[in-house]
């Protein structure tokens, strides 16, 4: 039995990409808070946005799944559940109606998330970012804008062309709440996620990188283990890791977590036909005030994604030991 750990961590993202990570850590750790980008403007969330005015449900009810404790696996089956047909239902996610319900009923998405949290059983707490209503925004290398998380997200534009900027609008300010948990933190993780549609806007709302900076936590970053067709084409680890310091600033990020195990070519063969790669672990160009953690951290079978287990099991062996596994490398 694995003797939790009280140490306060926070999880800094949106989408997919830290699924996997808040699955694994609420069995190691007691005290997981979620700080979730309010960016989303696609699919059923970008709707619900739309036509309610509400913030965007959908990351929020991913990680709500994510830190669930409920053994009723029928409820967090429930609050995945997406209506494939049906006049005005089709693409929307259970879960997020039952948190556009909740948000009428108690008149605020804090509460509303709170309230669903209490019906999953969730182990932690989920802070969105920011309570104002943004919209992100790209400027391509030829100066194209691109408007709107998901026209970044499934670009619309040439995607071969790189992203040059992201910035959000109109100007928003950090959740106090989600300024207060960095704050109290004693470990920060960002990601993984894609890096221009569900990391960076966090760290675009004003106070976010300065709450981060003036924290007193151990900031890691957990870096994609593929790229992703009109973001990140052909980015090494070392192309993740100097974007987001382009950001959120040098000499902030302490350790950086990345995958060295490339799949085998069977597992690949989906993913180029998304002109999708597998990101080079190029840990050599890292700067050395960077401590590299890397491993085999992909799960075994389906989608190449971390493994809940293995990242989870990582990154408590990292806190609890205050560094162990760090990977000897070059000085740059």
């Amino acid at each position: 039995m694995i003797e939790k750990s009280n140490k306060n961590i926070v999880v800094i993202g949106g989408g997919t990409g830290i699924f996997s990570v808040l699955t694994g850590l609420k069995k190691y750790f007691k005290n997981i808070t979620a700080i979730i980008t309010m960016a989303d403007d696609g699919g059923s969330s970008g709707i619900l946005r739309e036509d309610f005015g509400v913030l965007p449900p959908g990351d929020v009810r991913r990680a709500l799944i994510a830190l669930s404790n409920t053994d009723n696996k029928l409820l967090n089956e429930l609050f995945n559940y997406r209506f494939n047909e049906g006049r005005g239902l089709k693409g929307h996610s259970f879960g997020n109606l039952i948190l556009l319900a909740l948000e009428r009923i108690t008149k605020d998405f804090e509460k509303a998330i709170e309230a669903a949290g209490k019906i999953l059983n969730i182990q932690g707490k989920i802070i969105p970012v920011t309570l104002d209503n943004i919209k992100l925004y790209a400027e391509l290398e030829n100066g194209e804008i691109i408007k709107g998380e998901r026209n970044i997200d499934i670009p619309k534009h040439l995607p071969y062309i790189p992203i040059k900027k992201v910035w959000l609008e109109p100007k928003c300010k950090i959740n106090p709440r989600a300024r207060k948990a960095i704050l109290e933190a004693d470990y920060i993780i960002i990601g993984p996620g894609d890096l221009y549609s569900s990391i960076i806007p966090n760290i675009l709302v004003k106070g976010a990188k300065e709450a981060i900076k003036r924290s007193k936590a151990k900031v890691i970053y957990i870096v994609n283990i593929m790229t992703k067709f009109g973001e990140t084409n052909k980015f090494k680890a070392s192309d993740f890791f100097f974007t987001l310091e382009k950001y959120l600033g040098k000499k902030v990020v302490d350790y950086l977590i990345v995958n060295k195990e490339k799949p085998s070519e069977k597992r690949l063969k989906p993913y180029k036909k998304e002109n999708a790669d597998f990101v080079i672990p190029d840990i050599e160009k890292i700067p050395k005030y960077v401590k590299i953690i890397s491993g085999d951290l992909i799960r075994k079978k389906g989608l190449l994604r971390h493994d809940p287990e293995k990242i989870a099991k990582l990154i408590y062996n990292l806190v609890e030991t205050r560094g162990g596994g760090v990977v000897k490398r070059t000085r740059l």
